[in-house]
């Protein structure tokens, strides 16, 4: 009796902690899903233009309200800059923030949906552009990602065989005056003077003799 009772208690003894195990795994499987899925939502958002970032012409915008799919809608920004919405019709959107131009869109529905919740995302930025001519393999105006420097823009253009890439500059106006900032490409690609891998502005141009 005694032996089977001891026998019972082992059996028992052996088994809780082996549940107790799994279901500490199975409370944690959820949380690491989780951070996977914020890393790679992290990874997804990285060429998302930032909060300061100012609404252009010719920019994309996905305008979502919650629970209005009607409302919902992939929109291009016009030459005027306003955009076309149901309801609302015409809407400035250039020179507003995403996050401005969602506050406008809510207060402004308000008249017609009650708690309006409104969110705007960049989809494409085709108002900031740079461009590159010369020794280029893709010449005429191209986009400007954020905080994109002189080097990578020169790997979208592309350079042809025949490009000087020691006297190769960026043309940027300021203040309505022309400045010339030289790029030497060689020197670049070997991690030397990297203070000529500018950071592009809207509007620069890099010449490739």
């Amino acid at each position: 009796m005694k032996a089977r009772l001891t026998f019972a208690m082992l059996l028992l003894a052996g088994i809780w902690p082996l549940h107790h195990s799994k279901a500490k795994t199975d409370t944690a499987t959820p949380a690491n899903d989780a951070g996977t899925s914020a890393q790679a939502s992290d990874g997804n958002v990285s060429h998302l233009p930032g909060p300061s970032y100012l609404i252009g012409p010719e920019d994309t915008l996905h305008v979502s309200v919650w629970k209005e799919p009607e409302l919902t809608a992939t929109l291009p920004v016009r030459s005027d800059g306003k955009i076309s919405l149901p309801l609302l019709n015409d809407v400035q959107a250039a020179g507003l923030t995403p996050m401005q131009l969602a506050a406008s869109l809510q207060e402004k529905l308000k008249k017609y949906l009650d708690d309006p919740r409104v969110s705007v995302v960049v989809s494409q930025m085709n108002s900031q552009r740079f461009f590159a001519t010369g020794e280029v393999q893709h010449s005429g105006a191209l986009p400007l990602l954020p905080n994109m420097t002189v080097l990578q823009g020169l790997a979208t253009s592309g350079l042809t065989q025949f490009a000087n890439t020691k006297k190769i500059y960026v043309l940027r106006s300021v203040n309505g005056v022309q400045q010339k900032l030289p790029v030497n490409y060689k020197q670049l690609i070997k991690g030397e003077a990297m203070t000529q891998n500018i950071v592009l502005k809207p509007g620069d141009t890099i010449v490739v003799p």
